[in-house]
């Protein structure tokens, strides 16, 4: 069964900093090429670390101009442009930062300290999920027994830099859908960070979130939906010309039951184009 087609494809060469969109993607059974394969560490606390943490990284971008295997290219807060591998691209991104960091490559999946969570920020743990995942008191934080059993211990599955799995889709019907919803925010896809995004031919509202549990053709690859995506805390933060925004949260968590978007796994390669169908298996 059709339910759209895609619209658009997105790489993010550096976990948690501003990606691009690109014209065609081979994915592969890691996802996207170049995709999430960079991140930083940070040098304080231990662990690799995202905006959850460190919101700044938000404001940098990297792009890919060496191919998915060399080391992306990053434009920093003041328009400066770092290469990740350069002998000062640590101590240049740890200024712009204003705190100390390391940029790594993925590491083999066997590296499990590099992968293993740093210090938490709170002693007290519903503290520290509710900073993470943006909650105020009172809203439900999301059911991590759905999560994988990994992200307890480390940040990410060892040997990737996602936060769960390789592939996050997301509708334009949602994107229409949540600014209708919450009409003093500006709802941009950037905030969101898809890999990609399905022009929608199903009913309005979050359709995708009725897509997990099943399979997907997307061009020429087949996706397993396996999970709702529960949003947090980078969904508020301000970056580029985007402003800092605590009442989309509201919004996500009292209209959309927490999640936007869904994560997948690929149970097929193949290439993907903007126009390509995507169809319920």
């Amino acid at each position: 069964m059709s339910v759209g087609r895609i619209a658009e494809i997105w790489r993010h060469p550096v976990k948690s900093m501003g990606g691009e969109r690109i014209a065609a993607a081979e994915i592969g059974p890691q996802g996207i090429p170049g995709d999430r394969a960079w991140a930083v560490r940070d040098e304080t606390r231990g662990g690799i670390r995202g905006a959850k943490k460190i919101p700044a990284l938000m404001r940098c971008r990297a792009r890919q101009v060496r191919g998915p295997e060399g080391a992306p290219e990053i434009t920093l807060p003041g328009g400066e442009v770092i290469v990740a591998d350069a002998s000062d691209a640590n101590a240049r991104l740890s200024e712009a930062l204003g705190t100390k960091v390391t940029l790594w490559p993925l590491l083999p999946a066997s590296e499990l300290d590099h992968y293993r969570r740093g210090a938490p920020d709170h002693a007290d743990v519903l503290t520290e999920l509710r900073s993470i995942f943006g909650r105020e008191e009172g809203e439900p934080l999301p059911d991590l027994s759905k999560f994988p059993p990994d992200l307890f211990q480390y940040e990410s599955p060892p040997g990737t830099y996602f936060d769960v799995a390789h592939i996050l889709l997301l509708t334009d019907a949602t994107l229409r859908r949540l600014q209708e919803l919450a009409p003093a925010s500006r709802v941009d896809v950037r905030r969101f960070r898809p890999n990609l995004v399905v022009e929608s031919s199903e009913a309005p509202g979050f359709p995708e979130l009725g897509w997990v549990g099943r399979r997907l053709r997307v061009g020429g690859a087949v996706l397993k939906v396996d999970l709702a995506c529960p949003r947090c805390v980078m969904i508020t933060h301000g970056f580029e010309d985007l402003p800092r925004d605590t009442a989309l949260m509201r919004t996500v968590v009292r209209e959309a039951d927490q999640n936007v978007g869904v994560y997948a796994r690929v149970e097929t390669p193949g290439t993907v184009r903007p126009g390509d169908p995507v169809e319920l298996l």
